[in-house]
């Protein structure tokens, strides 16, 4: 482990409540997440690192264009914007701030999810 250059610490499990579960889950795994496990009305999804994505079935309605809990992170938000704009993602146009660029997608119930780039340079995450 003295070798090992990653952070000590990672979010294990990040939930979303969605009034679709099945849906939403082949939307995530569209998207680029590995599904692991999944009922009618639960499912755990990977990301890279290893943390999960949980989706429960929402207990109210939720409000168009709700922004997500959440943001990704790719390291190459050009090309990760390209290839959602062919999948039929319907990617926002890309914006700048202080450390990161960005785009949104709709996701499932129209939840607004953020697409950042990375900022870990060549540091292992």
């Amino acid at each position: 482990m003295e070798n090992d250059a990653r952070p000590p610490v990672a979010i294990g499990h990040v939930s979303l409540r969605v009034t679709d579960v099945p849906q939403a889950s082949a939307y995530f795994v569209n998207l680029g997440m590995r599904l692991i496990h999944q009922t009618p009305t639960f499912c755990v999804l990977e990301l890279r690192g290893g943390t999960h994505l949980v989706l429960r079935v929402a207990e109210d309605p939720i409000p168009s264009r709700t922004k997500a809990p959440f943001d990704l992170m790719v390291d190459d938000v050009l090309a990760t914007r390209r290839q959602y704009d062919v999948a039929g993602f319907q990617p926002s146009e890309i914006e700048t701030g202080t450390v990161h660029r960005w785009f949104t997608v709709l996701g499932p119930d129209e939840y607004e999810i953020t697409i950042t780039s990375s900022h870990a340079g060549k540091r292992a995450v």
